[in-house]
């Protein structure tokens, strides 16, 4: 098992280990963390070998972390899914594909693309809202660099950098207002923050949901093969003790969307 088939632990547990939250287990031996919910929806849990998949302990961890009632998204399988001990619930899910850079990447830089950052986040959230990528919080923005193109002042299409494993940096967030599509700015914005990746000496990978057919020939078309799928997937911590689950059904509260809407 690599980096990128647990990306968002390598993440937390590598580059983004400044912004993980764990629980009170000594250093280096928490089993569960998580992105500060302004930043990120994720988190993740640690595997027990051979299994490859969480344990009770690890996921009693994640609920002490987040609290009761508490929704968290995760990379996984199956298995993980299954893995869900009595009291959570699953709220719902989407089948992606992976994607990473191969050598016929060659990411260039856009001469009309802006960096982003807090003065944009309100408009970044509008345009997420209106194009619905994938997840997006008030801070995302935090994660890596977010590149722009605006039109008459209004922001139109964005891209920017969101799990770092070791070596790797995801592309995500790639979305172009309605009015603005047909016109390469997805493809633009992903070769721009490719070219920022590449110029740290890592490599570009992103995640597309399988029913995202057009970006997924967008993606394949700039130079990224599909490398494994996997579920994004949403659950709920178990209740505070003496109330019951509330029988929360998936419809609205499952990770929806796949990266990128050209």
């Amino acid at each position: 098992m690599t980096d990128l088939d647990r990306a968002v632990w390598a993440s937390l547990t590598g580059p983004h280990g400044h912004l993980a939250l764990g629980t009170t287990a000594a250093p280096g031996a928490a089993r569960a963390l998580s992105y500060p919910p302004e930043i990120s929806v994720f988190g993740a849990l640690a595997l027990d070998h051979p299994a490859s998949v969480p344990t009770d302990d690890a996921w009693a961890e994640l609920a002490e972390l987040i609290g009761p009632d508490a929704d968290i998204a995760q990379f996984g399988t199956t298995a993980t899914i299954a893995s869900l001990p009595p009291g959570w619930q699953f709220l719902g899910g989407t089948e992606c594909v992976q994607l990473v850079g191969t050598p016929a990447l060659l990411g260039r830089p856009d001469p009309e693309a802006v960096r982003l950052g807090a003065a944009d986040a309100e408009e970044m959230l509008d345009l997420v809202a209106r194009t619905r990528p994938g997840p997006f919080q008030p801070q995302t923005y935090r994660l890596g660099t977010y590149l722009g193109v605006r039109h008459e002042g209004a922001l139109v299409a964005m891209a920017g950098e969101r799990l770092h494993p070791p070596g790797w940096t995801e592309i995500s967030a790639i979305c172009t207002a309605p009015e603005y599509r047909g016109r390469g700015l997805a493809a633009r914005l992903t070769l721009a923050v490719a070219d920022g990746i590449q110029a740290r000496g890592e490599r570009p990978f992103l995640h597309a949901a399988v029913t995202n057919t057009a970006a997924i020939r967008l993606y394949q078309g700039l130079g990224f093969e599909v490398r494994r799928r996997l579920t994004a997937f949403s659950v709920q911590s178990p209740p505070p003790p003496g109330r019951r689950p509330g029988g929360i059904t998936a419809e609205g509260r499952g990770i929806t969307g796949g990266a990128g809407r050209s």
